[in-house]
């Protein structure tokens, strides 16, 4: 497979309004955040039930999406704050709107 040419997706799982959140990158959102929901998705995901989608973007390149990735995880968690409600104010689950 080309990896150049594979998107990627770059998301955050919360747990509710304001709550715990999980930042990763996928090549396969749906797959990756039913993993999330069954606890197999990640060890810190399944500690903190975060089940919910509240926010995801998509790259052209899986190399653009790990980078992305890597910048959400610096970030302070004001502005992660500010980058979910631009697009989703009250933390809705997302996930049947994107896959």
């Amino acid at each position: 497979m080309d990896h150049e040419n594979t998107g990627g997706w770059v998301y955050i799982m919360a747990d509710r309004y304001r709550g715990t959140m999980y930042v990763g990158v996928t090549a396969d959102l749906t797959f990756r955040i039913s993993q999330h929901r069954e606890g197999t998705g990640s060890d810190f995901c399944a500690r903190y039930e975060l089940k919910r989608l509240v926010w995801a973007e998509r790259c052209e390149a899986i190399e653009s999406a790990i980078a992305h990735e890597k910048r959400l995880k610096r970030w302070r968690r004001q502005w992660k704050f500010e980058l979910i409600e631009k697009a989703n104010p009250e933390w809705n689950d997302v996930f049947a709107s994107l896959a």
